[in-house]
């Protein structure tokens, strides 16, 4: 008998192969046959409203979710039988999983004693993985402190901003909407002086980087240079009104103060500026004081921005190019450099530091109107704006911001701490909110038990050198408050 080679039984068997896939094939080809004269019998023997098309349609689309479910069900098929072959395997190694019998001695001890490894290595993977989202948000809400220390009340109408001395007596000055400046005692919380030679809204207030003065911008077309002299009172003890930053406790507006006190009766007053600058043909909404104390610059309504000569009090230049009204200015506290800001979505770097040219750059990083634009000590920018954003740009890559804070309202004269780099945001919302340069929140000042602002807060100002009052707040409430914020350290690490 002769004996087949190995190379023409392979040939066979592969034969065979290709021979009973072939079949399957035409198996499964008539089975669709089949089904589809089927189909069309089912369609002609039923009474529907629907034509035969649809129906046959609508039946090829059940026949694919048919064919769909058997698939997924022999594969679940196949998952169960090799569950079953590891229960096998594990069984005989003293372990099972989801059936095996864990009733009897060495055999439930060593099942028992792996399953609490299994739950332990959970646990530990979970605590690992959200260990930093979790203490970031406990760092943010438990851990920043902030005293209410005094509240200045006495002004007529809202308070549009507020600023402090950098000088020897430290006061605090405020410029409201009812026409009148003020000088205040930080400790006291009382009026020292009074400045009344506006003629309209008073709409911001700085003082000079060295001297005893003041400059002023008003709705009455001008911006004023006054001197002042106080002494300061005898301070009283504080009293401690603690409390965890983001309060979430509100209060309703029927709580809210009368508003209809009395100015100081006492208070001295200043009827007449030492220098009127008046250049502008609109409402001087900013100015604020060039480096060295010099010159300053005001920002006004009729789109243009304006560098004074103090001494003489001339029109050095007019800084021209917004499309629309100017909503603020400010100063580098080391460089000749001007930031401002406009309704046309826009601010401008102006750059005086070469006297013989005179830069300019537009930066169009919002979608509504900039309502504040304020340097840092360092080479940084930070934007706010109606859009409800904040961002923090790179003087040396102004392309792009390097941070960009999104809130749930309008931000107002935002105002940045010298020494801990803390961005204060007042809103529209009646909420302060604090921010690193790097974007991450670290607090909300409370807003409980009367404490807080009950109307729009429109400023913030920070204070780096004063013990009890390092950040100051003022809104339409027609008040301003002094805070002390505690930032640790670590915190504003992260």
């Amino acid at each position: 008998m002769p004996v087949e080679s190995g190379s023409s039984a392979a040939a066979r068997q592969a034969k065979q192969k290709r021979k009973s896939h072939s079949l399957s094939i035409r198996r499964t080809n008539s089975t669709e046959q089949d089904r589809a004269a089927m189909q069309r019998d089912m369609l002609e023997g039923q009474d529907s409203k629907l034509p035969i098309s649809v129906r046959s349609n609508l039946l090829d689309l059940f026949g694919q979710i048919e064919r769909e479910f058997e698939n997924l069900y022999i594969e679940n098929l196949e998952l169960r039988r090799e569950i079953d072959t590891l229960n096998e395997r594990l069984a005989a190694e003293g372990q099972t999983i989801d059936g095996g019998d864990l009733s009897k001695g060495p055999l439930k001890a060593k099942a028992s004693h792996s399953t609490s490894q299994l739950s332990q290595k959970l646990k530990t993977t979970y605590k690992a993985s959200t260990s930093k989202i979790v203490s970031s948000f406990k760092a943010t809400t438990s851990r920043a402190v902030c005293q209410l220390v005094k509240e200045y009340v006495g002004h007529r109408d809202g308070i549009w901003d507020l600023s402090v001395t950098r000088t020897q007596p430290v006061v605090l000055g405020t410029a409201s909407a009812d026409h009148n400046a003020m000088l205040w005692s930080i400790e006291t919380g009382k009026c020292l002086l009074k400045y009344v030679g506006h003629a309209g809204s008073v709409n911001s207030i700085k003082f000079h980087p060295t001297e005893q003065m003041a400059l002023t911008a008003s709705g009455d077309q001008t911006a004023h240079i006054w001197r002042y002299m106080v002494q300061l009172p005898t301070p009283q003890p504080v009293t401690d009104v603690s409390v965890t930053c983001d309060d979430d406790i509100d209060f309703s507006d029927k709580d809210e103060a009368d508003g209809d006190a009395e100015g100081p009766s006492e208070c001295p007053t200043i009827r007449v500026a030492t220098t009127t600058l008046k250049s502008h043909q609109g409402v001087v909404i900013a100015a604020d004081w060039l480096v060295g104390g010099k010159q300053v610059v005001t920002a006004s309504w009729d789109r243009a921005a304006n560098l004074y000569d103090v001494e003489t009090s001339e029109l050095v230049h007019s800084l021209t190019g917004h499309d629309q009204e100017l909503t603020h200015c400010c100063t580098h506290p080391t460089q000749r450099l001007v930031v401002t800001s406009s309704r046309d979505t826009t601010f401008r770097l102006w750059d005086f530091r070469d006297p013989s040219i005179h830069s300019v750059n537009v930066f169009q990083g919002h979608t509504d109107t900039v309502t504040s634009a304020v340097f840092t000590v360092g080479d940084n920018v930070v934007s706010g704006s109606d859009d409800r954003t904040v961002k923090v740009w790179d003087l040396k890559n102004m392309r792009s911001p390097i941070a960009t804070i999104r809130t749930d309202s309008a931000v107002n004269r935002i105002s940045v701490s010298a020494n801990q780099r803390i961005i204060a945001l007042p809103h529209d919302n009646r909420q302060v909110r604090l921010f690193d340069m790097s974007g991450v929140r670290l607090a909300r000042l409370p807003r409980s038990n009367r404490q807080g602002h009950r109307r729009m807060v429109c400023c913030s100002a920070w204070s780096e050198d004063h013990p009890t009052c390092n950040l100051f707040t003022c809104g339409f409430d027609r008040q301003a408050i002094g805070w002390c914020i505690n930032i640790p350290a670590l915190l504003q690490e992260k």
